[in-house]
């Protein structure tokens, strides 16, 4: 199985059919989707593209493929346009005998994990920065944001295959990698 990993959209539709086309491109069997869906929030300029209806649309029709996690610019109101679930702080996954603790970030990150076992995976985006490492014997992993970019990083998604993570630019260079 290959898990395609974005998070922080943030309503844009240039950044998610790029997005998409990367899943395509990857051949991915599943969309994990790390929060941050349809609104920019206070705190961010509104992006290009920004198009919360169209990225609804776009993302409901693979609703089929996609777990999705609540970030701190989602609500109810984004629930209502999205045809999957989005309201849940965390979802876990299991794969290749580990545990995937899937959130957003805001709750559990790197310096208040959550109660998951060593080895386990704690998988996060909000800060938009890539993550691939490893902190008190857990894995914490961030996929970056494909919107909003910081610390000169690119516009970034992630991808579970086999024994590893990688962190992946929109021009197919690897940013970061890690093997469980």
């Amino acid at each position: 199985m290959k898990i395609f990993v974005i998070s922080d959209i943030h309503g844009s539709l240039e950044y998610l059919e790029k997005a998409l086309e990367a899943y395509k491109s990857e051949k991915a069997d599943m969309i994990l989707i790390l929060g941050d869906v349809l609104y920019h929030g206070p705190r961010n300029p509104i992006p290009r593209s920004y198009d919360p209806q169209s990225v609804a649309k776009l993302l409901n029709n693979l609703k089929n493929k996609i777990i999705a996690v609540r970030g701190n610019c989602d609500s109810e109101v984004d629930q209502m346009l999205l045809e999957f679930p989005i309201m849940s702080d965390f979802s876990n996954i299991f794969w290749n005998d580990k545990r995937i603790f899937a959130t957003h970030g805001h709750l559990y990150n790197i310096k208040k994990n959550p109660n998951i076992s060593p080895g386990d995976i704690l998988i996060h985006g909000h800060t938009h920065i890539p993550l691939a490492g490893i902190n008190n014997d857990i894995f914490i992993l961030n996929p970056g944001s494909i919107t909003f970019p910081k610390e000169n990083y690119p516009n970034s998604y992630g991808i579970f295959e086999g024994n590893s993570f990688k962190v992946i630019s929109f021009d197919s260079k690897i940013i970061k990698e890690i093997e469980f």
